[in-house]
């Protein structure tokens, strides 16, 4: 046997021979002569030279697979372009001689497996394929990959490939899936099906749930669509244990089983690849090493794990992890250098290579042949309420901005970067040291001071105005040398102690413990790191991003920048947030603190709230007016989305009732009107449309019509701006602590003045908003048409409680119920604790449809009374048990302004059976008596 160096020096041919025979044998295949055939000497048999039926020649090599016939190779001299001679290979597949075909797998008339080979290069064209199609791999299959397939053909005919099952995939299950995670699933399995290019880019705003969305494709891929294995590549290998806690906690939509009863999720260890793995996790870099033959090593290696190779890596093949050991390859944060000097490692794997990341770049879109199947943008998910917007606080010093100079002779400490020992010296020559320099080179402990002192003094008034406690706050240095001393100054500027501030790097002790506490703990304020936390760490209760060291790569800002941008429920923000300030109820926003001048950048996207000078009254006035601006509009959808993220669910619920859509589709829509490149693709369709070149005209038409139809949900709904207005005032607690006060007077004695400008008032807001408030016209249909019933329902009712209960007002039914008792003496029957349902009472009162104002509930119960005596006269007789079911019927109705068949499921029914129980107590009188009810007690 010739080998692959000594092939070096023959023909192109018969090296090329020489080559394919090492690859096979390297695959497990045991390559022989047709005089020497020995079906028995293995799995796997590759024949050379065999002749096919008549008129189809001589095939290179004819492959058997436990003894039976499965393909051909053709091989071609080193050099030669293969697509050009799959003809040929495919004569020879079609040509099998009749005494082998009792023996042979074949699909149609054909053997299902086609290679083309050169040594340097290899095709392979799967037949069980439904559109059977060459493909470049890297090395021949082993047989036991094509003995597998060979038992999925015969198990699913149909089917027999992914690439055919991922074609009738079940339908997806959207219940816990946010409209961008369905897109992204939806959309890879498109591109899978159609098989136009093998590679998929989704690219998600970080905390939209990317490694989420991975997870239930990977679910659905493993369980519907025929993969086998699957190889999911973190980042960094902290994020491995993060990776795979999302895959153990994922609670499987068809019978709630977790992700890891159903299959096996492992990261690639010291043992390798596990032949049980279904799913296995991994760095690239740990990848690398075992094709290598090498180790991957238990735990964090930062020294292969951090480790980026000078030129491009070249693999070679490793039987323990072969080019088919995967049908699907995710790539977590794929915006990295691993399509330049890792590209190697990715096209090894004869898989689907699908990208996730949140910020792509040119050589991303490369790799993935310009296949973006999902994108969705750090504005969009901030509209969608995922994340949340951003403000810049910048700091500047004369050092950080000019550098500074030490004079030759000065002494000055050294600290040896290895030890950590210090000396004092004189340096030899005056040293001039420009700002790049700063904290590499130098570091200047003043200037560090004095950043970390301007931001404490800000931090509580201007960064974060009206806080009381410091704000969780993440802040990157250029090394590990410059996080010690910071977070030395930290400590110190703080006058805090070692729970307080904390430096999380690859270099501290227990880095993962820590970065637990930071994610969790109360104490723990800030977090000191290089770049640990830079990518796919969630620490969501973050409010500030602090840099201290430049960033050249926009992909890397928007990484770092997207630590603090996740959003987070309120009652987990305060778990961690111990400040008492009304600002402190909810995570609204976080604040990139600037340092070093990275906001400066050209690629640094500025954020939605970019007029923070004008309110949001002022901003839908504006709208209202359409004289809103481009960064206006912008910055009203930062503002919606920060009072979105504040509301509880009934008010959430009362402004998308009233706005006829949820506010976020009306914040989604600013988002989208001020988007560049949705702006861009609209004057290119006017353009077209017009038959005209783009002109500046011509933009700021498209532009204006944009944005004028994403303000008109807000322009055309004044009740709509009302509201969001009444709803800030209640969210929005201005404290002054400046403006002293004084004491000017101090009695017991009721105020009828006051009382009669709440009554004033009072009528004057039912005037003013007649039109907007159900209760009042109802009540008005009701006196108008002649009902016996109000019709007012709790909700109505309750409706417009919770709105006189907002600023300006803050308005009660007891408030304004004294109010009449003062001025209407005589007329108005004391109350000393008016419910919700006594505005009933309050609005026929002050509509004149009722003489006196009376307690709804006391009302009700002399309506009941009469009604009770009525029934009695009419000879109608009630028992024991029928009267219970009526006498908590009127109770009900005098608490809650009614009473419908679904309330009787409800306390105190169900404890007489409910509706069960009524029906079986009033019999077919129930509904009539319910109604009867309903229309006497609430008239």
């Amino acid at each position: 046997m010739t080998s692959p160096d000594a092939a070096d020096r023959l023909p192109a041919e018969a090296r090329a021979r020489v080559l394919i025979d090492a690859q096979l044998e390297g695959a497990g295949w045991r390559v022989q002569d047709g005089k020497n055939l020995n079906l028995f000497a293995g799995d796997g048999i590759a024949v050379r030279e065999v002749v096919m039926a008549a008129g189809h020649g001589r095939v290179d090599y004819l492959l058997y697979v436990d003894k039976k016939v499965v393909g051909v190779i053709e091989a071609k001299p080193v050099g030669t372009t293969l697509s050009g001679v799959e003809w040929q290979s495919a004569m020879y597949a079609g040509g099998l001689p009749e005494r082998h075909q009792k023996r042979a797998h074949v699909v149609g008339d054909r053997l299902p497996f086609v290679f083309e080979a050169s040594g340097t290069e290899t095709h392979f064209t799967n037949g069980y394929d439904p559109e059977p199609r060459a493909r470049r791999i890297f090395s021949f299959p082993k047989p036991s990959t094509l003995s597998r397939i060979l038992r999925d053909a015969d198990a699913d005919p149909a089917w027999p490939t992914w690439r055919g099952k991922i074609r009738v995939m079940p339908p997806l299950d959207v219940e816990r899936l946010r409209p961008a995670q369905i897109d992204a699933i939806t959309n890879t399995e498109r591109s899978l099906a159609e098989q136009r290019f093998d590679r998929s880019l989704v690219q998600m705003a970080t905390g939209a749930g990317k490694t989420h969305a991975a997870v239930t494709l990977s679910y659905r891929l493993l369980k519907h669509a025929g993969f086998k294995r699957i190889l999911f590549l973190v980042d960094r290998n902290n994020l491995a244990d993060q990776t795979a806690g999302e895959f153990s906690n994922y609670s499987t939509p068809d019978d709630g089983r977790r992700f890891t009863e159903i299959f096996s999720v492992q990261k690639l260890a010291a043992a390798g690849m596990l032949a049980s793995s279904d799913v296995v996790i991994s760095t690239i870099q740990r990848v690398y090493s075992v094709l290598r033959g090498n180790d991957a090593p238990e735990g964090d290696d930062p020294q292969l794990d951090d480790w980026v190779p000078d030129e491009p890596v070249t693999v070679q093949y490793s039987p323990h992890m072969p080019p088919e050991s995967f049908d699907l390859v995710i790539v977590d944060e794929a915006h990295r250098s691993i399509y330049g000097v890792w590209r190697g490692v990715l096209e090894y794997f004869d898989a689907h290579v699908v990208g996730l990341t949140a910020t792509p770049g040119k050589q991303t879109f490369a790799f993935f042949q310009q296949n973006l199947v999902s994108e969705y943008t750090y504005t969009e998910s901030v509209a969608d309420g995922v994340n949340v917007d951003f403000d810049i606080y910048r700091i500047k010093t004369e050092i950080s901005e000019s550098g500074a100079t030490i004079e030759a002779g000065t002494h000055v400490p050294k600290v040896d970067r290895r030890t950590r020992a210090q000396r004092i010296e004189a340096i030899d020559e005056t040293l001039d040291y420009k700002k790049s320099q700063l904290d590499r080179a130098v570091t200047n402990v003043n200037q560090i001071r004095l950043v970390l002192e301007t931001f404490r003094d800000r931090l509580l008034t201007e960064i974060f105005p009206g806080r009381t406690t410091v704000p969780k706050t993440l802040i990157f240095c250029k090394d590990d040398a410059h996080a010690e001393e910071v977070v030395t100054q930290v400590r110190q500027v703080f006058g805090k102690g070692n729970d307080f501030a904390a430096k999380i790097t690859y270099q501290a002790k227990d880095p993962k413990g820590q970065l637990q506490a930071f994610r969790t703990s109360a104490t723990l304020r800030i977090a000191v790191t290089v770049d640990m936390i830079a990518t796919g760490t969630d620490v969501k209760p973050l409010e500030c991003v602090f840099f201290l060291r430049d960033v050249r790569s926009a992909q890397y800002f928007e990484q770092m920048k997207g630590r603090g941008a996740r959003s987070i429920a309120p009652a987990d923000f305060q778990a961690v947030t111990p400040d008492l300030s009304p600002s402190a109820r909810a995570k609204t926003r976080f604040v990139i603190v600037d340092a070093v001048g990275v906001t400066d950048h050209d690629f640094v996207e500025p954020p939605l709230n970019r007029e923070r000078s004008i309110s949001l009254e002022q901003l839908l006035k504006k709208a209202a007016s359409l004289t809103i601006t481009e960064s206006e509009a912008a910055t009203l959808a930062s503002r919606l989305s920060a009072l979105e993220l504040q509301l509880i669910p009934t008010e959430r619920t009362e402004l998308d009732t009233v706005a006829g859509q949820s506010l976020k589709v009306i914040v989604r829509c600013l988002v989208d009107g001020v988007d560049p490149e949705l702006q861009a693709q609209a004057v290119a369709r006017a353009c077209a449309e017009q038959s005209v070149d783009e002109s500046p005209e011509l933009r700021q038409k498209v532009v204006e019509e944009l944005i004028e139809a994403a303000i008109e949900p807000l322009a055309s709904n004044p009740e709509l701006r009302t509201r969001i207005m009444e709803l800030r005032r209640q969210h929005d607690l201005i404290i002054d602590e400046i403006n002293p006060d004084q004491l000017l007077d101090a009695y017991g004695v009721v105020d009828d003045d006051k009382a009669h400008a709440v009554i004033n008032s009072w009528r004057a807001y039912l005037d003013d908003h007649r039109d907007e408030i159900t209760a009042i016209q109802v009540l008005q249909e009701s006196r108008t048409g002649g009902a016996k019933r109000s019709g007012v329902t709790f909700e109505q009712v309750k409706e417009l409680a919770d709105r006189i209960a907002r600023p300006p007002h803050r308005w009660t039914p007891e408030l304004i119920w004294a109010a009449y008792e003062q001025v209407e003496v005589g007329r108005v029957r004391h109350n000393p604790k008016a419910q919700v349902t006594d505005l009933v009472s309050l609005l026929r009162f002050t509509l004149h449809a009722d003489d006196e104002l009376v307690p709804y509930a006391e009302k009700v119960r002399e309506r009941y009374a009469g009604w009770l005596a009525q029934q009695e006269q009419a000879g109608v007789v009630f028992s024991a048990q029928q009267r219970w079911w009526l006498d908590n019927m009127a109770t009900v109705i005098a608490s809650s302004a009614g009473l419908d068949a679904d309330d009787l499921d409800e306390a105190p029914f169900t404890e007489r059976g409910g509706i069960d129980g009524v029906l079986r107590d009033l019999g077919d009188a129930a509904g009539d008596l319910l109604d009867a009810l309903n229309q006497e007690l609430t008239a």
